[in-house]
Protein backbone atom coordinates (compact mmCIF):
# COMPACT_ATOMS: atom_id res chain seq x y z
CA UNK A 1 0.00 0.00 0.00
CA UNK A 2 2.81 2.72 -0.55
CA UNK A 3 2.11 5.76 -2.18
CA UNK A 4 3.91 5.79 -5.36
CA UNK A 5 6.64 8.04 -5.11
CA UNK A 6 8.88 9.03 -8.90
CA UNK A 7 12.25 8.73 -6.79
CA UNK A 8 14.15 5.70 -5.52
CA UNK A 9 13.67 5.21 -2.07
CA UNK A 10 12.16 8.30 -0.82
CA UNK A 11 8.75 7.87 0.25
CA UNK A 12 5.94 9.77 -1.63
CA UNK A 13 5.10 12.07 1.98
CA UNK A 14 8.63 13.44 1.49
CA UNK A 15 8.99 14.96 -1.78
CA UNK A 16 7.11 18.58 -0.92
CA UNK A 17 9.76 19.08 1.85
CA UNK A 18 12.84 17.67 0.16
CA UNK A 19 11.95 20.51 -2.45
CA UNK A 20 10.91 22.78 -0.06
CA UNK A 21 14.61 22.40 1.32
CA UNK A 22 16.17 22.26 -2.20
CA UNK A 23 14.90 25.12 -2.77
CA UNK A 24 15.44 27.46 0.22
CA UNK A 25 18.86 26.12 -0.32
CA UNK A 26 19.59 27.50 -3.28
CA UNK A 27 18.22 31.11 -1.99
CA UNK A 28 20.60 30.72 0.29
CA UNK A 29 23.51 30.26 -1.96
CA UNK A 30 22.96 33.92 -2.96
CA UNK A 31 23.00 35.13 0.52
CA UNK A 32 26.02 33.01 1.82
CA UNK A 33 28.68 30.34 0.85
CA UNK A 34 27.97 28.87 4.81
CA UNK A 35 24.42 29.28 4.81
CA UNK A 36 24.13 27.68 1.10
CA UNK A 37 26.35 24.31 2.67
CA UNK A 38 24.00 24.15 6.09
CA UNK A 39 21.15 24.25 3.62
CA UNK A 40 22.79 21.28 1.74
CA UNK A 41 23.15 19.57 5.20
CA UNK A 42 19.93 19.62 5.98
CA UNK A 43 18.41 18.90 2.71
CA UNK A 44 20.30 15.90 2.81
CA UNK A 45 19.08 14.82 5.96
CA UNK A 46 15.67 15.52 5.09
CA UNK A 47 16.14 12.82 2.02
CA UNK A 48 17.63 10.46 4.43
CA UNK A 49 14.68 11.12 6.98
CA UNK A 50 12.23 10.68 4.40
CA UNK A 51 14.38 6.87 3.24
CA UNK A 52 11.91 4.09 2.12
CA UNK A 53 14.33 1.00 1.99
CA UNK A 54 13.25 -2.28 0.95
CA UNK A 55 12.90 -5.38 3.94
CA UNK A 56 12.94 -8.73 3.77
CA UNK A 57 9.81 -9.79 5.55
CA UNK A 58 9.93 -12.81 7.46
CA UNK A 59 6.58 -14.77 6.39
CA UNK A 60 6.14 -18.08 8.76
CA UNK A 61 2.42 -18.00 9.76
CA UNK A 62 2.44 -17.04 13.21
CA UNK A 63 5.00 -14.27 13.38
CA UNK A 64 3.91 -10.40 14.41
CA UNK A 65 7.00 -8.05 12.61
CA UNK A 66 7.73 -4.71 13.97
CA UNK A 67 5.56 -2.28 12.65
CA UNK A 68 8.40 0.58 12.61
CA UNK A 69 12.06 1.15 13.20
CA UNK A 70 13.22 2.48 16.87
CA UNK A 71 14.21 1.16 20.27
CA UNK A 72 11.42 -0.16 22.55
CA UNK A 73 10.46 1.97 25.44
CA UNK A 74 8.01 -0.17 26.93
CA UNK A 75 6.37 -3.69 27.17
CA UNK A 76 3.08 -3.56 29.27
CA UNK A 77 0.16 -5.26 30.43
CA UNK A 78 -2.73 -3.15 29.48
CA UNK A 79 -6.33 -2.51 29.26
CA UNK A 80 -7.10 -1.32 25.47
CA UNK A 81 -9.36 1.57 25.03
CA UNK A 82 -12.39 0.63 24.17
CA UNK A 83 -12.35 2.57 20.79
CA UNK A 84 -9.72 0.18 19.41
CA UNK A 85 -12.53 -2.68 19.61
CA UNK A 86 -10.29 -5.22 21.38
CA UNK A 87 -12.31 -5.79 24.27
CA UNK A 88 -11.17 -5.30 28.28
CA UNK A 89 -9.27 -7.88 28.96
CA UNK A 90 -5.54 -6.84 29.25
CA UNK A 91 -3.06 -7.58 26.22
CA UNK A 92 0.48 -6.61 25.63
CA UNK A 93 1.48 -3.43 24.52
CA UNK A 94 4.97 -2.83 22.93
CA UNK A 95 5.72 0.85 22.72
CA UNK A 96 8.28 1.61 20.07
CA UNK A 97 10.15 4.95 20.27
CA UNK A 98 11.54 6.82 16.78
CA UNK A 99 13.99 9.53 16.64
CA UNK A 100 14.64 11.61 14.18
CA UNK A 101 17.44 9.65 12.42
CA UNK A 102 15.42 6.35 12.14
CA UNK A 103 13.56 5.52 9.26
CA UNK A 104 9.67 6.53 9.85
CA UNK A 105 7.78 4.85 7.32
CA UNK A 106 5.12 2.01 8.93
CA UNK A 107 4.96 -1.37 8.24
CA UNK A 108 1.58 -4.04 9.01
CA UNK A 109 2.70 -6.48 11.83
CA UNK A 110 0.65 -9.04 10.50
CA UNK A 111 -1.44 -9.98 7.59
CA UNK A 112 -5.32 -9.05 8.11
CA UNK A 113 -8.05 -6.98 7.22
CA UNK A 114 -8.38 -3.17 8.57
CA UNK A 115 -11.52 -3.72 10.41
CA UNK A 116 -11.22 0.40 12.03
CA UNK A 117 -9.56 3.18 11.70
CA UNK A 118 -9.67 5.77 14.36
CA UNK A 119 -7.94 9.53 14.41
CA UNK A 120 -8.14 11.46 17.59
CA UNK A 121 -6.21 14.66 17.73
CA UNK A 122 -4.29 15.38 21.00
CA UNK A 123 -1.40 16.73 22.41
CA UNK A 124 2.48 16.69 21.03
CA UNK A 125 4.22 15.91 24.04
CA UNK A 126 7.61 13.51 23.47
CA UNK A 127 6.95 10.31 22.29
CA UNK A 128 9.29 8.60 24.09
CA UNK A 129 7.07 8.81 27.85
CA UNK A 130 4.38 6.34 28.70
CA UNK A 131 1.57 9.11 28.75
CA UNK A 132 2.40 9.88 24.73
CA UNK A 133 0.06 6.91 24.27
CA UNK A 134 -2.96 7.72 25.97
CA UNK A 135 -2.12 11.78 25.38
CA UNK A 136 -0.42 12.71 22.03
CA UNK A 137 -2.68 13.00 18.71
CA UNK A 138 -2.48 9.42 16.61
CA UNK A 139 -3.82 7.26 13.98
CA UNK A 140 -5.35 3.70 15.67
CA UNK A 141 -5.38 0.49 12.87
CA UNK A 142 -7.07 -2.36 14.09
CA UNK A 143 -6.29 -5.60 12.14
CA UNK A 144 -8.61 -9.02 11.75
CA UNK A 145 -5.47 -11.42 11.40
CA UNK A 146 -6.22 -13.62 8.48
CA UNK A 147 -4.80 -16.21 6.24
CA UNK A 148 -2.35 -19.16 7.74
CA UNK A 149 -1.94 -17.41 10.98
CA UNK A 150 -2.59 -19.60 14.10
CA UNK A 151 -4.85 -16.59 15.63
CA UNK A 152 -6.57 -16.07 12.27
CA UNK A 153 -9.93 -14.46 13.20
CA UNK A 154 -8.39 -12.40 15.94
CA UNK A 155 -7.69 -8.83 16.69
CA UNK A 156 -5.06 -6.68 17.02
CA UNK A 157 -4.21 -2.97 16.84
CA UNK A 158 -1.19 -1.05 15.79
CA UNK A 159 -0.95 3.10 16.86
CA UNK A 160 0.78 5.49 14.95
CA UNK A 161 1.73 8.63 17.64
CA UNK A 162 2.85 11.81 16.49
CA UNK A 163 5.55 13.42 19.31
CA UNK A 164 7.37 16.61 20.45
CA UNK A 165 7.80 17.23 16.86
CA UNK A 166 6.14 14.84 14.52
CA UNK A 167 3.04 16.74 13.94
CA UNK A 168 1.59 14.94 10.70
CA UNK A 169 0.68 11.82 10.42
CA UNK A 170 0.28 9.68 6.98
CA UNK A 171 -1.88 6.93 7.11
CA UNK A 172 -3.03 5.03 3.80
CA UNK A 173 -4.90 2.67 5.17
CA UNK A 174 -8.24 2.40 5.33
CA UNK A 175 -11.42 0.30 6.99
CA UNK A 176 -11.86 -2.82 4.44
CA UNK A 177 -8.37 -2.90 3.16
CA UNK A 178 -6.36 -6.17 3.23
CA UNK A 179 -2.65 -5.50 4.59
CA UNK A 180 0.50 -8.06 4.17
CA UNK A 181 3.08 -8.76 6.96
CA UNK A 182 5.37 -6.06 6.01
CA UNK A 183 3.56 -4.52 3.88
CA UNK A 184 4.31 -0.21 4.27
CA UNK A 185 0.46 1.67 5.13
CA UNK A 186 1.92 5.16 6.72
CA UNK A 187 4.52 7.43 8.15
CA UNK A 188 4.64 9.80 10.69
CA UNK A 189 6.95 12.66 10.12
CA UNK A 190 9.67 14.07 12.38
CA UNK A 191 10.07 11.65 15.61
CA UNK A 192 7.26 9.79 17.21
CA UNK A 193 6.08 6.64 18.37
CA UNK A 194 4.36 3.16 17.46
CA UNK A 195 2.47 1.08 19.88
CA UNK A 196 1.12 -2.37 18.96
CA UNK A 197 -1.28 -3.97 21.20
CA UNK A 198 -0.89 -8.17 20.48
CA UNK A 199 -3.32 -10.82 20.08
CA UNK A 200 -4.44 -12.41 23.28
CA UNK A 201 -2.24 -14.42 25.26
CA UNK A 202 0.59 -14.07 23.09
CA UNK A 203 3.99 -12.60 25.03
CA UNK A 204 6.65 -10.48 23.16
CA UNK A 205 10.17 -11.96 22.21
CA UNK A 206 11.43 -8.75 22.68
CA UNK A 207 12.04 -6.31 25.74
CA UNK A 208 13.13 -2.44 26.84
CA UNK A 209 16.16 -0.98 25.13
CA UNK A 210 16.49 -3.77 21.86
CA UNK A 211 16.40 -1.74 18.51
CA UNK A 212 13.48 -2.78 15.94
CA UNK A 213 13.66 -2.91 12.25
CA UNK A 214 10.36 -2.17 10.66
CA UNK A 215 8.74 -5.27 8.76
CA UNK A 216 11.36 -7.39 9.61
CA UNK A 217 12.12 -7.78 13.37
CA UNK A 218 10.30 -10.83 15.20
CA UNK A 219 8.33 -8.85 18.12
CA UNK A 220 6.39 -12.23 18.88
CA UNK A 221 5.38 -15.75 17.82
CA UNK A 222 1.98 -17.22 18.00
CA UNK A 223 2.92 -20.65 17.79
CA UNK A 224 5.66 -20.38 20.65
CA UNK A 225 4.88 -21.32 24.62
CA UNK A 226 7.77 -19.29 25.52
CA UNK A 227 7.15 -16.67 28.63
CA UNK A 228 7.85 -13.23 28.15
CA UNK A 229 11.49 -12.32 27.78
CA UNK A 230 13.85 -10.23 29.72
CA UNK A 231 17.05 -8.31 29.31
CA UNK A 232 20.11 -7.31 30.52
CA UNK A 233 22.80 -4.33 28.90
CA UNK A 234 25.69 -6.01 27.99
CA UNK A 235 28.94 -3.61 27.61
Amino acid sequence: MRASSPIPFLHAAGIPFVAAFAAVTLALGFVSAALFWIGVVLSLWCFYFFRDPTRVTPVRAGLIVSPADGRVVAVQEVTPEESFGLGQDKRTRISIFLNVFDVHVNRSPAEGEVIARLYRPGKFVNASLDKASVDNERMALTLRLSGEHPKAGETMTVVQIAGLIARRIVCDAQEGDTLKTGERFGIIRFGSRTDIYLPLGVAPLVCIGQYMIGGETVLADCTASEQARSGEPRA
